[in-house]
Parts: structure tokens; sequence; C-alpha cells
């Protein structure tokens, strides 16, 4: 029998999280309100692609949980968190407003510094100045997302399929593709490979970043690599604990 008393928050000095994608159907903002409520930190850092603009553009799908998300994040704002919007690819939109800081407690820009616990810097980015298909080629780089998309709208059917089999257990079209089909894993590699190149140029100790939806923490050359994933479908988060330990939060499997 499951207790009726609340669950007090589990307590970080810092949470990353990006890739929301609010304003879209596949935004798990549901989700992410339980994890918001589950879980409380000093500083929360909103990596990017947190508003589609460009999704915005060809369908408005704002669902009420996707205020729900705006206004827990400013409640938390107000109650003394320090919330940090570093602008993504399809948050462009708010690039040529930058910088901005709003009351005390939230700041919007392109990219920021995070220092450890432990002493250590790190370069915090969507990561998408490091793409080059999205930088030079952005009509491939939308023509990208048309496809993922489509890879997203196959994902229910194929999970309602799969628990019709008796398979509970949720399944991604969309992350299989991206983690198997060989030019998506050499894109990834790349990309993590030139952003710690820059970190190690710019004499910084880790990358934090979101933008290829695949949440990881690994040294690549002596550099710490940091990406939150994305609340489209793994629902990820990266977090600093009060002692300094890094972590990857995996809310589908810890909400199970």
């Amino acid at each position: 029998m499951k207790s009726s008393e609340p669950k007090s928050p589990a307590r970080y000095r810092s949470i990353f999280i990006s890739d929301l994608h609010l304003g879209t159907k596949f935004s798990k903002a549901e989700r992410l309100l339980d994890f918001l409520r589950e879980n409380e930190s000093e500083n929360l850092y909103l990596v990017g692609d947190i508003i589609d603009g460009w999704a915005m553009r060809r369908k408005i799908q704002w669902k009420q949980s996707h205020s729900d998300v705006i206004q827990k994040i400013l409640r938390k704002a107000r109650k003394g968190t320090n919330v940090h919007y570093i602008t993504g690819n399809h948050d462009d939109f708010l690039r040529g407003f930058l910088p901005l800081v709003l009351g005390d407690r939230i700041f919007v820009e392109n990219s920021a510094e995070y220092v450890g616990l432990d002493g250590r810097r790190y370069h915090i980015t969507h990561g998408d100045f490091f793409d080059t298909i999205t930088m030079t080629k952005k009509w491939i780089a939308v023509l990208g997302d048309y496809g993922y998309e489509f890879l997203l709208h196959l994902n229910d059917p194929l999970n309602r399929l799969r628990r019709l089999l008796g398979i509970n257990r949720y399944w991604s079209l969309s992350k299989y593709v991206k983690d198997h089909v060989k030019s998506s894993v050499n894109f990834i590699g790349d990309f993590e490979k030139i952003l710690s190149a820059y970190a190690r140029q710019q004499d910084y100790d880790g990358i934090i970043c979101g933008h290829i939806h695949k949440a990881q923490i690994r040294k690549i050359d002596a550099i710490d690599y940091l990406n939150c994933g994305d609340w489209v479908e793994s629902c990820t988060a990266v977090v600093e604990t009060l002692s300094g330990e890094w972590k990857i939060i995996d809310y589908l499997e810890t909400a199970q």
C-alpha cells in the first residue's frame, strides 16, 4: 500500500535539462512537471530548445501542461532558484534580444560558464553553434527535423502494438535510428569531439550541452563531456549533487 504522505523533494546543487520542445505534440511536459516538483536545486540550467519556435511556425500545439512547466520554473525563481536559459537553434528567435536578465534570478544567454564544487570550469552551450549542418545548411537541418518528427509519430502506434504483445517497456524507433544508423552515429561522435576540442582550446575542464538528444557523461581526451539528453524521448537530466558528484537522472526509469 502506497503512503499518502508527499515525498520530500531530492535536493541538488544544480540541475541541467535541455530539449523540452514545448509547443510540440511530443514534449513530455507532464513528466517534466513531475520531475520539477520532485527535485529542487540551487541552480536550474535550461540548456536550449526549451520552446520550439521551428515547430510552432508550422503548427502550435501548446497544451496546458506546457504553460504549467513555465509557471513552475518561474515559481522556482521566485523562491530562490537561479534559472539560466541557454538558447538553442529551435528557440533562436530569442537571440536577437540577448543577454536578458528577468528579475533577480532569471538569465537568458547564448552560453554560460559553470564552476563545479571541485573548482572545475565548464562551458555550457546548447551545441548547435558546433553543428555545421545547423549553422551553414539550415534547410537540411529543417528537413532532418521533419524526418525526426515523422519517426516520433511512429513511436505511439509501435508501443501500442508492443503492449498488445505483452511488452510494456517503452521503446523509441527514433532513438534506435539515432543510435544505430551509421551516419547518425558518426554525426554524434563528431559533434562530441568538436565540443570537447573547443573546451580544451578555451581552457575549460568540461562542456555541458544538449542538442543531439543523447544523455551522456564521459571523458573525451581528458575533457568532461556532459549531455543533458531531452524531454521528448528519454526524459533525462544531468545533476551536480550537493557533494559535487555528477549524475544522469533517467526519469523514465525512476518514475516506473
